[in-house]
């Protein structure tokens, strides 16, 4: 009866919960600027101590490739989320020694595994404020000069940071260019996987649970960083040691509750909150429901091609839960976008903006500007529908391979100072481990299989939007047969050596002319097809020169509007440090739903049918049978929570970030958001806005009671 009844006020809570919600991903820099709202809400740390990136607690937040995480060790050791690891997890598993399926624990140092190829912990220490030295002039420049200009002045900061050996560094623009920070960070290159949970319980749940609440899913997992014994940055070796970080997270195993605070640290990828109308209609009326179609044909392809238990099954695993992730993502944002009636919101706060502006003669050049703006907007849409399926049809990742090595080649010609980004001898170790990377992640019949169906999506479209140059050197004129587009795409397959590492390798080295001269069909096609490439690299540089002026000023508009009426603008996410915080709290994202802030250990054995995502491991199934919840239990559910939900915004990117409690002490990893939020990429909606997150209590109670790593949770300040 009385778990009835705490169910029935949870529910009520839940239903009648106020829009509380705080919309932001605030830069540490801003957090002085809203010290008394974060003291109101609940966090009792100085909230000017958060704006410092190399003192506590922002100096033991790092950035992974495309994730967060944080240090929880003074030994280097790193939590993350399993999803976010999961592709080292499969880069060292075969069919026979599936780490996906069984987990990983390495139960001392000398066990633990390099991460994949490229894998990175990135440590910032230092920033600086660099927009003057990037803007300086630019506006008196035509287009293509402006972005010419500012592209190598980026460079050239760049390389100085550098200089100093083991650094990567980072110029990062903000409000549409108008302002720019330089950011240096201590780039950890041995990178090795320590923990991580079997599918069954870090990726529990699968797609059918992909961004849905409730959720059970156990999204975490550990690297440590190693550097050489000097403490500097080194590529692997036995040699090395263990990182020593100035500051780590404690780790909370007394967790929080309904109504708490909490605040999450990490590195949002990219929103779109400050986009004009134009962007919006074309993006969900056309982008994202051609991307739907398109990603359910691709997922179909690679299952069909790589069959359950087969080793192409494992190389594209990573692949097929990205594509699952981002289809699902898509679909979301589609059905966000009609339920909060997104185009008519973006409407109405433009025509209120167009108001503040047309109040105030002195405000005209804003209007010019966003005029221009809109105009080119269209432009920009234009042209992403017309190269929409070239794109796809130069996916398969051996002519991928072979545009990379010939744009190298050629870019080698210039000075290192003026090659384009990913081309400049800084960017070479992550070209080489790239190359090296695609034998564990590549398959001959899948690839071709991909490759069939772009090419039959391609052929579909119009003549308007087939590209001549790629027509003839494939020899697709007059091919209407699906025998003879099979033929074709054979005999490129036949005829390659790019698929073994060796000669990608040494062709890293070599000449233009050299290239050219390949028999090598894949690099034959990269060579007809780099004069094309270039022309619509140099028109999509001309369109970025004419946002580099009109953006800033579109922005300046919105942050003094914003101001006159007595609210912060933060710039939309960029893969930046940034700061979200608010509290635990369940929600009502629609009429008769209500969602709970706490998931149980007892949601997983209701779930559970035995079959995968809903199999969960027999001695986990054993422990939550005998309540062995050890001290991890939440008294307010009666059992350990396993996943909550908060009203933070986050996006992509925000994986792995650290949830932290009122003292900044780890309380969970945020991992995910409900399906009714994923929208908030585009616009922030209090009422259905949710991140889900994957509670320490948890996190520990696997730990101690399921996979016996015991000697991490030793090694780690865990406080009760």
């Amino acid at each position: 009866m009385r778990h009835i009844s705490t169910v029935a006020a949870l529910l009520a809570c839940a239903a009648a919960a106020p829009l509380a919600a705080k919309e932001g991903m605030f830069t540490p820099g801003q957090l002085p600027e809203i010290a008394d709202d974060l003291r109101e809400t609940g966090l009792e740390v100085a909230p000017e101590a958060l704006a410092d990136l190399t003192g506590f607690p922002m100096g033991a937040i790092v950035q992974l490739q495309g994730c967060s995480g944080s240090f929880v060790s003074d030994e280097g050791l790193v939590v993350t989320n399993h999803h976010c690891a999961r592709g080292s997890v499969q880069y060292n598993s075969t069919a026979e020694n599936n780490y996906l399926e069984n987990g990983f624990l390495a139960k001392t140092k000398a066990e633990e595994l390099p991460a994949a190829p490229g894998s990175r912990v990135y440590v910032t220490t230092a920033i600086s404020d660099v927009t003057a030295r990037v803007r300086d002039g630019i506006d008196r420049l035509s287009p293509n000069a402006r972005y010419d200009t500012v592209d190598q002045r980026v460079k050239d900061i760049t390389a100085e940071c550098e200089q100093e050996v083991g650094y990567r560094c980072l110029v990062a623009s903000f409000y549409g260019g108008k302002e720019y920070t330089l950011i240096k960070r201590l780039e950890v290159k041995d990178v090795r996987l320590v923990y991580a949970p079997a599918d069954s319980v870090g990726k529990y749940g699968g797609d059918v649970d992909n961004w849905m609440w409730p959720r059970h899913t156990g999204d975490f997992s550990f690297y440590r960083a190693y550097v050489a014994p000097d403490g500097s940055s080194a590529e692997y070796s036995e040699d090395n040691v263990p990182y020593r970080p100035e500051h780590h997270l404690k780790v909370s195993a007394a967790g929080l509750d309904d109504g708490d605070f909490v605040m999450a640290a990490g590195y949002p990828g990219s929103t779109n909150r400050y986009t004009r109308l134009g962007e919006v209609k074309n993006t969900f009326e056309w982008t994202y429901p051609t991307f739907v179609t398109l990603l359910n044909d691709w997922i179909d392809t690679i299952e069909a091609a790589a069959p359950e238990g087969s080793d192409a099954r494992v190389k594209y695993e990573s692949r097929l839960a990205g594509l699952n992730n981002y289809e699902k993502n898509l679909r979301g944002q589609i059905d966000g976008a009609r339920r909060v009636g997104l185009v008519d919101r973006r409407r109405q706060r433009e025509a209120a903006l167009n108001a503040w502006i047309a109040a105030d003669r002195t405000r005209a050049s804003y209007a010019k500007a966003i005029t221009a703006l809109d105009s080119l907007s269209q432009e920009s849409a234009t042209a992403d529908r017309s190269h929409f399926w070239y794109g796809n049809v130069t996916r398969p990742q051996l002519l991928a391979a072979a545009q990379r090595l010939y744009r190298l080649a050629k870019e080698k010609e210039k000075p290192n100072a003026e090659r384009e980004s990913g081309y400049q001898e800084r960017d070479m170790a992550f070209f080489r481990q790239g190359l090296q990377a695609l034998d564990r992640r590549y398959d001959a019949s899948v690839d071709k299989a991909e490759w069939l169906l772009f090419l039959n999506g391609y052929l579909a479209q119009p003549d308007a939007e087939r590209v001549a140059v790629f027509d003839k050197a494939l020899g697709l004129d007059g091919v209407d047969d699906a025998k003879q587009l099979a033929a074709i795409v054979d005999g490129y397959y036949a005829g390659t050596s790019l698929d073994e590492s060796e000669t990608r390798l040494a062709l890293m080295d070599a000449t233009p002319a050299e290239l050219e001269a390949s028999e090598d069909p894949f690099m034959q096609l990269a060579v007809a097809l780099y004069p094309y490439e270039r022309k619509l690299e140099d028109e999509e540089e001309e369109r970025a020169g004419r946002a580099l002026a009109l953006r800033p000023a579109y922005m300046d508009a919105i942050t003094q509007w914003q101001r006159s009426q007595g609210q912060a603008t933060y710039p939309d996410a960029n893969s930046t440090l940034r700061v979200t915080y608010g509290k635990v709290l369940g929600g009502s994202p629609r009429d008769g739903m209500a969602y709970l802030p706490f998931t149980t250990l007892e949601g997983i054995t209701e779930k559970d049918t035995g079959e995968d995502p809903f199999n969960a491991p027999q001695r986990q199934l054993d422990a939550i049978a005998t309540k062995d919840y050890g001290a991890y239990a939440l008294d307010s559910i009666g059992s350990v929570p396993v996943n909550f939900l908060s009203d933070l915004d986050s996006t992509g990117g925000n994986s792995g970030s650290a949830t932290l409690n009122a003292r900044a002490e780890l309380v969970g990893l945020l991992f995910d958001g409900t399906f009714e939020s994923v929208n908030s990429d585009w616009d922030f909606d209090p009422r259905t806005t949710r991140t889900i997150h994957v509670d320490t209590r948890y996190m520990l109670w696997v730990m101690d009671k399921v996979d016996g790593a015991q000697n991490l949770i030793e090694e780690m300040d865990v406080v009760r």
